[in-house]
This record gives structure tokens, sequence and C-alpha cells, in this order.
């Protein structure tokens, strides 16, 4: 499996990847190349509101609609900082570009913007990350622990967190509900 680069794909946890930190969640991969891969979970909303997160920060802000907004389990690793993906990718001090659409910024202004309402037309804030180390998700591909499609910015933005796994799902024409937990291969 080499020279695989899942770069703006999702991953999809199978049914035997029964881990309580991945299992039915869906991954958008912000990178992968030859030292690993970075991915933000995009299906699993915490009981932590973006008006809370600010509330914390002591950041004001001038957007009622954030009272509802979750903040997302990104996953395990630095569950201590927080991940704004994001389109479009615009000028923040600290933002991976994924691609010329989208981005993941770590650094504090983009929060600000966002409780400005200066903010990137669509973004979803997490806590944590998921890694990968060098060849770690090549490993995991091949004992069926996830399937990929080319991520779409409507699953990740425009449906509620609930909804982008079986959307997710629909890009590959299949329904979760049969997958099976067997492996198989040929």
């Amino acid at each position: 499996m080499k020279n695989v680069n899942l770069t703006h794909h999702f991953l999809i946890a199978m049914p035997t990847l029964v881990d309580s930190m991945f299992s039915k969640t869906l991954t958008y991969v912000c990178e992968h190349n030859e030292q690993g891969a970075l991915g933000i979970v995009i299906n699993r909303p915490t009981d932590l509101t973006l008006v809370n997160l600010f509330k914390q920060l002591g950041i004001p802000q001038v957007d009622s609609l954030m009272e509802s907004t979750p903040v997302l389990f990104g996953g395990p690793v630095q569950l201590d900082c927080g991940f704004v993906l994001h389109h479009p990718v615009g000028k923040w001090q600290s933002t991976l570009t994924v691609n010329q659409d989208m981005g993941l910024t770590t650094s504090m202004d983009i929060l600000k913007a966002i409780a400005n309402d200066e903010g990137p037309d669509q973004a979803l804030i997490a806590l944590g990350y998921a890694g990968w180390a060098a060849g770690q998700i090549e490993q995991e591909l091949a004992q069926n622990a996830w399937l990929t499609v080319p991520a779409s910015p409507g699953v990740i933005f425009d449906l509620p967190s609930e909804e982008r796994l079986p959307a997710a799902m629909r890009l590959l024409g299949v329904s979760y509900a049969n997958l099976s937990n067997e492996i198989g291969h040929a």
C-alpha cells in the first residue's frame, strides 16, 4: 500500500474497530505523508458548546447562534488543544493548508474572529486530533479497520454530526448496516 495519500479523505471506522475512541467514527484526514497522518473526528459532539468554550477562554462573542453549536471530540491526541477545520483557508497565524479550499488552524486568532462573526465561511471546532505514526494508517487499512472515500465539504459543514457518517457511507454507495464484522482478503 505504498504511495497512498489519504489527505482530504474520510476514514470510516469499520464495525470491527471496537476501540471506544474510534467506534462508529468518521474522521477527516487533514494530512497524510511519509511521516504519518493527522485527522479530525467530525461526528462526535461533546457536551461543551462553542459559547461555553469562548467563555472559558475569555473571548467575548457577538453571535448568539453559537449557544447550541457543539465542540467536537477531534481525537485522543492533545485533548487540551483546539483545532478549527475551516473553509476557506484564509490567513490565520497557525494553519495547516489541507488543500486550496480547506485549512486546519490551531491559533487563537481564528477563534476570536469566529466569536466576532469575522471568521471563515464554514468551520468546525474540535478538541484533540487523531494521529498515526509512519505506516500505521496503511497497516490499519490492511487490517480492514477503515474504509476510505474522498471527502466532501458538504458532509463536513452542511450536515449535523449524526448525519455525517451515513452521508459518507452513501458516497461509497454502501449502508453502514450492510457492513460485516468478518474480515476477508482475496
